[in-house]
């Protein structure tokens, strides 16, 4: 059984960063394709960032680039998303997701069969 934890959120001031991390176990993390998503309340969860098996491409949503990094060390069965220059509409629960059948997954949230529990980040004007 696969297993996602999310760490590294919380309340942070406009224009600051923060780094979440999801931990993976119960599989080969380098057999994951892996995505971060987030969903704010009253609205549908929507694509952050998606990073293939090896690392090797990646995906941002609009208005994620230039702000937020994706990277994975399969070594250490780590995810991780940098945040930077965050804005008060960046307040979401976070959400890492795995898809044990393609390489890459991109944007569709319907390609990812592990979710984990969410990591909470508020950002205040």
């Amino acid at each position: 059984q696969v297993q996602l934890v999310e760490s590294g959120g919380g309340l942070v001031q406009a224009g600051a960063s923060l780094r979440l991390s999801c931990a993976a176990s119960g599989r080969t993390f380098s057999s994951l394709a892996m995505g971060w998503f987030r969903q704010a309340p009253g609205k549908e969860r929507e694509f952050v960032a998606a990073i293939s098996r090896l690392g090797v491409s990646s995906e941002y949503a609009d208005s994620m680039k230039g702000r937020f990094i994706i990277s994975r060390d399969n070594m250490k069965n780590t995810l991780v998303l940098q945040m930077n220059s965050l804005k008060p509409e960046d307040t979401a629960v976070y959400y890492c997701a795995g898809d044990p059948n393609r390489a890459y997954s991109g944007s569709y949230p319907t390609h990812y069969a592990y979710w984990g529990q969410g990591t909470q980040v508020t950002v205040s004007s």
